[in-house]
Formats: structure tokens, sequence, C-alpha cells
């Protein structure tokens, strides 16, 4: 069974579009959650991520994963498609 992926997003991040296109190349379902100006959508996602300020923030279930950069980590060791439900 897949699980739920989560990303917090923002407008004109280049880090943003790229996950999302790994998402898409995967044929994830996601839900993106854009807090572009939106000051309580940041808080939650810095709360949940335990701390992370910068975008994007991304969750697969209840996991946070990190950003772009671990996102990209654990798609080239094979581990993203374990976690996603995929493999």
């Amino acid at each position: 069974m897949m699980k739920r992926v989560t990303i917090y997003t923002r407008d004109w991040c280049g880090f943003c579009a790229a996950a999302l296109m790994l998402l898409k190349k995967k044929e994830v379902a996601f839900e993106e959650i854009n807090a572009t100006g939106d000051q309580v959508l940041r808080t939650e996602m810095i709360e949940r991520s335990g701390g992370g300020n910068t975008y994007p923030q991304i969750f697969i279930g209840d996991d946070h994963i990190g950003g772009c950069d671990q996102l990209y980590d654990l798609d080239a060791s094979g581990e993203l498609d374990r976690m996603l439900g995929l493999a």
C-alpha cells in the first residue's frame, strides 16, 4: 500500500519544483500545501518538521524526510521506492 506524501511548497521555489517533478515521475499521489505568504502554514510546517524552515519540507506518512536533496538521495539509494510502498 502506497503511503501518503505531503509536501510543503512555496511559489518560485526551484527545489520545490524539482521535488514535485520527481514525485510526478514516480506517479506518486501527494498533497501539496503551498505556504506562500501564509504564516500559519509556515509555522505548521516548521513545527511538524521539527524545525525545518526551508522549502520544500516533505513527509511520507508521518515520517519527515527533509527537503529536495534528501528526497533525491533516497531515490538514488533505492530507499524512496521502499518508503513509498512501490518496491
